[in-house]
């Protein structure tokens, strides 16, 4: 017994027993909320909430900023089914990235305002704010969207010009309305409140993750976890990024595009039907006339996956290229 204690105080001394896993030691993890003010005009608004979880590498002083898209909440970037292959905040963390994944308004835990009070701009806006309350602490923030949460991103960018890169992810300018309107027509009522929707049981994975492989314990989880999206949302969409002259003429930092075979967003060789996404050079080509004023436009695009990308089982390639990209910021 003697003896055992002896050993036990040796190792206590040399850190041997206390040291955790480098992983577990290196990145710090907490729910957050955010007090915004929204509104459809400035003089009429009303105090909201946004939701979100922060985790903070040793050291970290760039921020990435995820916005998750419609029907998706903070858990789009934090895939709970294999997260280390699809865990995109857990990657971000590793190469020494804070990563704040937000619920939208109306998601997760953030509050629930009247749907008609919730578009593309007020979500921008609410994004905005948080931002603003991050500066202090992190001296680079990077804005990041999937699918909608891509035109949010732009939006804020495009108009607040208080970042330091844009993460564009699931969406191009040239939206396939082919595809994208019967995936619209399917959603029903989530709520009492009519103008909330969500995806009816079972449609998923057509809707989200086609022609990935369908793995059960992935398309699973995203059942379990799905939210819910605004038809407001929708509307400025389309009118500031694929109708009128799009906001990201406005965006003047660095932007990274990354899609998969995305069927909502890409073309497969038919004009006016998609963006070109048959390799990352064609997607530059037909992406840059809507970044006139950025220093520099990357694209990556993901194959063998749909449109919910962070659930691909090559997922983590696009992590990388989009940790080597911000470390380039």
């Amino acid at each position: 017994m003697r003896f055992r204690r002896l050993c036990a105080i040796a190792l206590l001394a040399t850190g041997t027993l206390l040291a955790p896993p480098p992983a577990s030691a290196a990145t710090s993890c907490q729910d957050v909320a955010y007090p915004v003010r929204i509104g459809l005009t400035p003089l009429v608004t009303t105090q909201e909430t946004v939701a979100g979880r922060l985790c903070v590498p040793t050291g970290a002083k760039t921020v990435q900023v995820l916005i998750p898209g419609g029907t998706y909440d903070r858990t789009y970037w934090d895939v709970g089914f294999e997260p280390s292959t699809r865990s995109f905040t857990q990657s971000q963390n590793k190469a020494g990235f804070a990563t704040l994944a937000l619920d939208r308004l109306g998601t997760g835990r953030s509050s629930k305002p009247l749907s008609v009070l919730i578009t593309a701009s007020t979500q921008a806006s609410a994004v905005h704010q948080v931002i603003t309350t991050l500066k202090p602490r992190f001296t680079k923030v990077i804005v990041a969207g999937h699918s909608i949460g891509s035109a949010m991103a732009m939006i804020e960018a495009g108009t607040h010009r208080d970042v330091d890169g844009v993460l564009v992810t699931g969406f191009t300018h040239k939206m396939n309305y082919v595809t994208v309107v019967p995936v619209l027509a399917n959603m029903i009522p989530a709520s009492l409140d009519l103008g909330y929707l969500t995806t009816m049981p079972d449609t998923r994975y057509n809707s989200f993750h086609k022609p990935g492989p369908l793995i059960p314990g992935s398309i699973s989880f995203d059942e379990a976890t799905k939210d819910v999206f605004a038809v407001t949302e929708a509307v400025d969409t389309i009118l500031l990024n694929t109708v009128v002259i799009p906001i990201s003429r406005r965006i003047n930092v660095p932007v990274l595009i990354v899609v998969g075979n995305d069927t909502h967003f890409c073309s497969s060789g038919i004009p006016l039907m998609g963006s070109d996404c048959s390799s990352a050079a064609a997607l530059k080509a037909d992406e840059a006339p809507f970044f006139p004023a950025v220093p520099r436009l990357d694209t990556y695009v993901l194959n063998g996956y749909g449109h919910s990308i962070n659930y691909a089982p090559n997922a983590p390639d696009y992590h990388a290229a989009v940790a080597r990209w911000s470390k380039g910021i």
